[in-house]
């Protein structure tokens, strides 16, 4: 019986990827593709001869390797997935430890102290202790499974239509700016702070942006659907204790401002490319860096 083509398909990666392993199987050199402006260049070329980026390490190329080490269309809405839930279990683990963790704890109750050491936003630890850092770690930190659930649930749903919307790299940068604008205005009302969701707003309103920007009825359709959306998440935070309307209203304003600011589509040259990728590196460093500073300050003891 023949085996379908798709399935043929990965059988001869995973054989390409053995003799890769193993040494043998030598291929033939191909032509590579600029990562950067798509042009077709020379095999043992090491620049694009039209736009010059350098095809063995630049960001151009670390990105598309980072792209495809994730898969699918939205690579960086999948990143963000795997961190958040990762940095859940870490909070899940560290409250169990502190003996926390006991009956329905994990649907809205995770420790707060373990929260703040892993990196919540705080305005005091913010702007007393000079601890800029939570602004971005509080992203990824979430008090319960009922707030990663909804708020990764409504990520997925709305990450990979944005994500394609401005490419992969600015879409990292804008969700990174809008979460922690987020937090900045949240911890000037000196709020203790976590979650996505204020990130997630400034993806809708990127998405309000675009619709004020295209007409037809489509869209006109659509902006109202989201305002509408907008409007039941801040009449359920005034209603519900515990949510942070200052962190959402932030990041809906950053996000508005940035889609009114940058071009709601993918780069069209490599200037514009390098200027993208250049975006994404700042905000993935930003995010190393800041947990990074967590991982250093865990355990200092608390004022």
């Amino acid at each position: 019986m023949g085996v379908p083509y798709r399935w043929q398909w990965r059988i001869d990666r995973w054989k390409h990827a053995m003799r890769g392993f193993f040494g043998g199987g030598e291929q033939q050199p191909r032509p590579k593709i600029c990562p950067a402006c798509g042009a077709l260049v020379g095999i043992h070329a090491t620049r694009c001869h039209e736009c010059g980026t350098r095809l063995t390490f630049s960001m151009a190329a670390l990105s598309k390797r980072f792209a495809g080490f994730f898969g699918g269309r939205a690579p960086v809405t999948t990143a963000l997935l795997i961190i958040n839930i990762l940095m859940f279990g870490v909070s899940v683990v560290a409250t169990m430890q502190a003996g926390e963790a006991g009956g329905l704890r994990i649907l809205w109750g995770l420790n707060g102290e373990v929260l703040y050491r892993l990196g919540s936003s705080y305005g005091p630890a913010i702007f007393l202790g000079r601890q800029w850092w939570r602004l971005v770690t509080a992203m990824f930190l979430h008090g319960g499974l009922i707030h990663i659930g909804f708020n990764m649930m409504v990520l997925l749903d709305i990450g990979p239509v944005v994500e394609e919307v401005y490419g992969s790299p600015r879409f990292l940068f804008l969700y990174t700016v809008a979460g922690a604008t987020g937090f900045l205005l949240s911890s000037l009302r000196g709020h203790l702070s976590v979650g996505a969701s204020g990130a997630i707003l400034g993806l809708i309103g990127l998405m309000i942006a675009i619709t004020t920007r295209r007409g037809g009825l489509s869209m006109h359709a659509l902006r109202s659907r989201l305002v509408s959306w907008v409007v039941s998440i801040f009449v359920f935070g005034f209603l519900l204790s515990g949510v942070d309307n200052w962190a959402h209203f932030g990041g809906l304003a950053a996000g508005f401002g940035l889609g009114k600011v940058i071009a709601d589509r993918t780069p069209v040259n490599a200037a514009e490319q390098k200027t993208a990728y250049a975006l994404g590196w700042i905000a993935a460093i930003m995010i190393l860096v800041s947990f990074a500073f967590m991982i250093l300050h865990f355990r200092d003891p608390l004022s």
